[in-house]
């Protein structure tokens, strides 16, 4: 009787053998049509978490986000502006006359605002990463106008803030700022700083707290950093200046004479 060649083992084999291999190519097939997925997310993951790391070190010891939410700071600062701090001042950057500076509210000069616990998860993680302010501590923003040892005074006969005697022309000023409003004289001790809002008539800055025990000064250390770049609207994109030309007659002593221009 003739054997069928399936039931011979030699001839099994060769009939077998192409299927076999192809069932078992065709499972590499499929297990390499997965791996590319795979292997893009695992790539999307690295991203993610290496974006993540490098945020929160920017945030940490580089730059961080913080909104405007209110007009002391026009026209220099408006309503609802984004602004990056340079994180590096005042250390290791030293502070000048004339920065913008974001401060922690230490003193209280502002109402509490419930620690930020309405944040939601996306909230959240915009400030862990640090395109949010942290809500749960309150800042303040101003422009740096004395610091220590400086004399400041207002004002002069034609309404201007001097400082150790020279009086200071102030293009940042709000339209219609009136300095006499609030006539003051002090001394700057060291450590702290004088700050003064850029909309003199809507800013509650250390004019209006000499009479508390800080004396309206407020510690070096308080600072977070210098305000640097404005982000958001696109159309107010930019970087902040802090018009050194404003102080730079300025001596550093109260009791030297400062240097006159103009016509002699």
């Amino acid at each position: 009787m003739e054997q069928d060649p399936a039931d011979n083992p030699e001839t099994r084999a060769d009939v077998e053998g192409p299927g076999r291999r192809s069932r078992r190519s065709g499972k590499r097939r499929g297990s390499a049509a997965k791996s590319p997925l795979l292997s893009w997310l695992r790539e999307i993951g690295i991203i993610i978490g290496v974006a993540l790391v490098l945020s929160f070190l920017i945030k940490t010891f580089l730059f961080r986000a913080f909104y405007i939410p209110s007009t002391s700071m026009e026209d220099t600062l408006e309503v609802d502006d984004r602004i990056f701090v340079n994180l590096l001042v005042p250390e290791p950057f030293a502070l000048g006359r004339g920065d913008v500076v974001v401060f922690r509210d230490d003193l209280g000069w502002l109402p509490p605002n419930g620690g930020g616990a309405g944040q939601n998860w996306f909230q959240q993680a915009l400030t862990f990463v640090g395109l949010l302010p942290d809500s749960s501590q309150q800042h303040l923003v101003k422009r740096v106008i004395g610091v220590g040892g400086d004399k400041v005074v207002c004002c002069d006969a034609d309404g201007r803030i001097s400082v150790n005697g020279q009086p200071l022309e102030e293009p940042y000023l709000a339209p219609g700022s009136d300095n006499e409003r609030i006539p003051f004289e002090v001394t700057v001790p060291e450590g702290k700083l004088w700050m003064m809002g850029d909309n003199r008539n809507h800013s509650a800055d250390s004019r209006e707290h000499r009479q508390e025990p800080s004396g309206g000064f407020v510690d070096a250390q308080s600072v977070e950093g210098k305000a640097a770049v404005i982000a958001w609207p696109l159309e107010r994109a930019g970087f902040l200046g802090s018009y050194p030309e404003v102080f730079e007659s300025v001596p550093a002593d109260p009791a030297a004479r400062p240097v006159q221009h103009g016509a002699q």
